[in-house]
């Protein structure tokens, strides 16, 4: 089992984060077959650009340093914001010291593939981190940044409804959510499928992390990084498994048509204009248009929450979501 002993200070500087570095890093993993299974579709539309890169760049390098359990450090640096970017992450992979690098490389890169003359002759390099790091950008590129405004707005309106969790119910229903077998007891946080035993947070607080990628629920506990928390984010499970968003028969489609049908099937938790633009590959005007009819219907209601406008479901559209399932 794993336990983060957790105090007031801890809970005062405790934050949520995106990894856009991490969550790339995950999805190398299981495209190389030492990941999450990815959805049949997904496979398909992105392992052909995967086996290119292979033939094309240093990506075996990079391949090379990851591990079912987790990969080096340097190549997923722990992130400093909520609207962490790529840029951000490569920025400090870039700026890795080559004997960190090193390091770290020689600590994970311990299996058959890392023994391949190409992949060493990469690791063993004078400039073995902007080889890492010009690898990386690639695949970010080709393989996850066109998808990474949909997955960046499902982690977005996921943090959204955690920290409604912690305004209305505190950080201890808000931890439970994450995972059924997580449990709040007795001024800590208990894991029993993860295995680390008792860590005491010591005032630093914890960070906590969706992802798409992630499969449940995933622990980091070795410097640089803070202690960390990375779960799966509500609504991931619709989009591994390729669900369409509006329930089916579409009752609710012919009543309200189809675009609005799926923002108000969306909105299982607050939302803002452009969080559903990215999640639903839409025109953020569009959606505002959208929006003000249902609003105007008695099937939304908006409310600032710092400097973002969130819409939610009424008691009426909660009732038609409900009944066209």
């Amino acid at each position: 089992m794993l336990r983060f002993e957790v105090s007031v200070d801890d809970l005062l500087r405790s934050r949520f984060a995106l990894s856009p570095a991490l969550d790339l890093c995950l999805l190398l993993r299981s495209l190389s077959g030492q990941g999450r299974p990815l959805p049949r579709a997904w496979a398909a539309r992105l392992l052909p650009a995967f086996e290119r890169l292979r033939r094309e760049t240093e990506l075996d390098a990079v391949l090379a340093l990851q591990t079912p359990q987790g990969g080096p450090n340097f190549v997923a640096p722990p992130p400093r914001r909520l609207n962490q970017t790529w840029a951000d992450d490569l920025a400090m992979i870039r700026a890795t010291p080559l004997e960190t690098a090193r390091h770290e490389c020689a600590a994970t890169a311990t299996g058959p593939s890392a023994r391949d003359p190409r992949v060493r002759e990469v690791l063993d390099s004078p400039d073995a981190v902007s080889r890492i790091a010009e690898a990386m950008d690639r695949a970010w590129h080709e393989l996850l940044a066109a998808d990474w405004p949909q997955l960046r707005a499902i982690c977005e309106r996921d943090v959204v409804h955690r920290v409604g969790v912690i305004g209305e119910h505190g950080w201890a229903a808000a931890i439970e959510s994450l995972h059924p077998g997580i449990a709040w007891r007795a001024g800590g946080i208990e894991i029993g499928f993860l295995r680390g035993g008792t860590i005491r947070l010591a005032g630093d607080g914890l960070l906590v992390i969706p992802s798409v990628f992630v499969g449940h629920v995933a622990a980091h506990m070795e410097d640089p990084w803070p202690r960390t928390l990375i779960y799966s984010a509500r609504g991931t499970a619709a989009l591994w498994d390729g669900q369409e968003t509006v329930p089916r028969p579409d009752a609710l489609t012919a009543l309200v048509g189809r675009a609005r049908a799926r923002l108000l099937v969306a909105l299982d938790a607050p939302a803002s204009t452009s969080h559903l633009a990215r999640s639903l590959a839409m025109a953020p005007g569009a959606v505002g248009d959208h929006l003000a009819i249902l609003r105007d219907a008695g099937l939304l209601v908006r409310a600032r929450s710092g400097r973002s406008v969130l819409y939610r479901r009424t008691p009426l559209g909660e009732a038609l979501v409900a009944g066209s399932g």
